[in-house]
């Protein structure tokens, strides 16, 4: 609020000391004392290369401010009308970020005054003269008040605006701008079909020279995943924690939510938004993207076709996602993973029965190396996974290696010999164990499976009790594992 008063004080100080409002008597005249404009469509705009125009239009897209080459701020937003849906850029020059649009969602409604339009490499755009140009921001189709939110110092009303913004409004109730018929949240992400996502970027790294990985949330869960894979190979038995070569540091995997998906969505394109991603935690919209699923784990892409819109956090689509998380947080049932919802399954009993439910993520980034706790997991993968191996952990000094995910994180869990007598629910036959195990696993029990066939299996969701602790006392987090105890697999 200081930021804009001083903004707004230096502008009017501009004024009174002489900086030109240029004439715009084609746009504009006085009749006893009232403003008067002319507004065009874009469409009618295009044909004027050069003029000085006013236009009313929708907000479609919303870019960030950014310094230019020389000591403005700049800042782009695209607004589109009925004469052409597919809009046109607006750029603004400020000497403050305060005087720049602060627009709260797209699909809010702006005035623009004697606005240039300008064509730079046989592209036409509008440019917003800092001296001469003013504009008002107005509340889109959920809102019946007339009055801007928003206003540039110089910008003046005229009489006819209530009834084209009435009439703006109700045009964007039956076509808002910008928006794809297929927009999902993340526990409706499907594999290679193409959507818009309405997300939090958590984080932007360079994977490589020429990659990028943002991380994304909307407060969903991404859907539980099959895994495709054969009896004859030893498939199950490894699958990888995370998509990056790297996995994320603690200190930046501290900052991530413990409840809801962060998804990876890949890009082998920079664009200016990535610059602007970094430096602050924005919402956006990932406009036309695909998902596909790499070991069981979702990944984004950006397409050539896609395009990053950010968001204000007032944005309607922004103030629905977290109105859901917020109620998600509510209730204990609604922490656990919405894809176990009325399908956990009854396979183990727990030491730990009245213990609450803990994420995988709130125990990575617990402040405290050693803790135990209750979770609800699937078991991806395990080694080893045949009887005969398994048998011999209950019987010599070898561990078994289970991966376990959530829809927070994926982790290494060991089971010893002793909690593994326990796990298995005694000592028994090689058979049985692997009858067991592959119930973890969610191996269907065909009375005669082909080895050279693939095989679908859906881990089923089991409750189990873990326990994380070090093995070297000088490097903690670095040497932190998993141990399963207090678990049995039922008969």
């Amino acid at each position: 609020m200081a930021a804009a008063a001083a903004a707004a004080a230096s502008e009017r100080k501009r004024q009174r000391e002489g900086d030109e409002l240029p004439s715009t008597a084609a746009m504009w005249a006085m009749w006893a004392g009232e403003a008067q404009y002319v507004y065009i469509s874009i469409a009618d705009a295009l044909k004027a290369a050069g003029a000085r125009v006013c236009l009313f239009a929708a907000v479609s897209e919303i870019g960030a401010a950014f310094r230019s080459r020389g000591t403005d701020f700049t800042l782009t937003l695209r607004i589109a009308d009925q004469s052409r849906t597919t809009g046109i850029s607006v750029t603004f020059f400020a000497n403050n970020t305060a005087l720049l649009p602060r627009v709260k969602s797209s699909g809010d409604v702006i005035s623009l005054h004697n606005v240039v339009i300008t064509m730079h490499c046989g592209e036409l755009f509008v440019t917003f003269d800092k001296k001469s140009s003013s504009f008002a921001l107005f509340e889109g189709k959920a809102s019946t008040e007339l009055r801007p939110y928003q206003t540039s110092i110089k910008y003046q009303e005229s009489k006819q605006d209530d009834e084209i913004l009435t009439n703006m409004r109700m045009w964007l109730a039956y076509h808002p701008p910008g928006l794809k018929d297929l927009e999902l949240q993340l526990r409706s992400v499907k594999s290679d079909s193409t959507f818009d996502l309405v997300c939090k970027v958590l984080h932007v790294c360079q994977a490589s020279t020429s990659e990028w990985i943002f991380y994304v949330w909307d407060g969903t869960d991404a859907p539980a995943t099959e895994f495709q894979t054969f009896l004859s190979t030893e498939a199950f038995t490894s699958a990888p924690l995370h998509l990056e070569e790297t996995p994320l540091p603690r200190e930046v995997l501290c900052t991530l939510p413990c409840i809801g998906t962060v998804l990876r969505i890949f890009s082998n394109k920079f664009s200016k938004e990535i610059l602007q991603l970094q430096r602050n935690v924005y919402w956006a919209r990932f406009c036309n993207i695909t998902c596909k699923q790499e070991f069981g784990i979702w990944k984004g892409t950006l397409l050539a076709s896609s395009r990053v819109r950010l968001l204000s956090n007032e944005d309607g689509n922004v103030v629905e996602r977290l109105k859901m998380y917020d109620s998600r947080l509510t209730t204990q049932v609604h922490r656990q993973p919405m894809a176990s919802l009325h399908k956990a399954s009854d396979i183990t009993d727990v030491e730990f029965n009245r213990a609450g439910y803990t994420t995988l993520m709130e125990s990575l980034t617990n402040e405290q190396v050693t803790h135990k706790f209750k979770t609800l997991v699937r078991v991806v993968s395990a080694y080893p996974c045949q009887g005969s191996d398994l048998h011999s952990l209950l019987t010599g000094n070898h561990c078994l290696r289970l991966t376990l995910e959530d829809p927070t994180a994926r982790i290494h869990a060991y089971v010893h010999k002793d909690d593994g007598v326990r796990f298995f629910g005694g000592f028994l036959t090689a058979s049985s164990l692997t009858r067991k195990m592959n119930r973890l696993l969610g191996v269907p029990e065909p009375e005669e499976a082909d080895e050279d066939a693939p095989l679908a299996r859906n881990p089923p969701w089991i409750w189990c009790c873990l326990k994380s602790y070090r093995v070297d006392k000088y490097d903690p987090w670095g040497s932190r594992r998993y141990r399963i105890f207090g678990t049995e697999i039922r008969d």
